[in-house]
């Protein structure tokens, strides 16, 4: 906990919401979570989460740095399943397609040399999965077949999507 991070903030409804990506995933200020979803997320809330999806860093929020405690992506999934309200379905959903996409889209221009997924595709609907790293293409040993016997017909792939670009 030696390190001090400075957030990315989002705004919902007039609320904010600080975030973090840390070790490849999503962080959300709990406390800023919970008003978003119109419940208090106390301390007995929190340790009903698993001890991977809660953590307490020092984070520059309103100027200064103070402890905050931060649930990962699946921890405030968790959190808004076991305290369900009807309209957190939308709060849902903004933090997976926007604030999520959002921060996982502006790691992606730093790191060029991180691999990446990928999938091609074949007319027919034949798709195998590979790895992008280091400007190859890398297919797994299981997904060979696939790609030979496409090799064979003689048919070019449709589509080579690179995930997270």
């Amino acid at each position: 906990m030696d390190s001090l991070y400075t957030p990315t903030l989002f705004t919902r409804n007039n609320r904010p919401l600080n975030t973090l990506w840390l070790e490849s995933q999503a962080w959300f200020c709990a406390h800023e979570l919970g008003r978003l979803s119109a419940r208090f997320f106390d301390e007995h809330c929190i340790r009903k989460l698993d001890s991977d999806q809660y953590r307490t860093v020092q984070l520059l929020r309103y100027g200064h740095y103070q402890e905050t405690t931060m649930v990962s992506e699946s921890g405030a999934y968790t959190l808004l399943a076991h305290h369900h309200v009807p309209e957190n379905r939308h709060l849902r959903w903004w933090l997976t397609h926007e604030v999520v996409a959002m921060l996982r889209d502006g790691q992606v221009d730093g790191e060029a040399d991180t691999p990446r997924l990928g999938r091609m595709c074949w007319p027919g609907g034949r798709t195998a999965t590979l790895l992008y790293w280091q400007s190859e293409s890398w297919v797994r040993m299981r997904d060979m077949p696939v790609v030979m016997a496409a090799e064979g017909d003689g048919i070019a792939p449709l589509a080579l999507r690179l995930h997270g670009i």
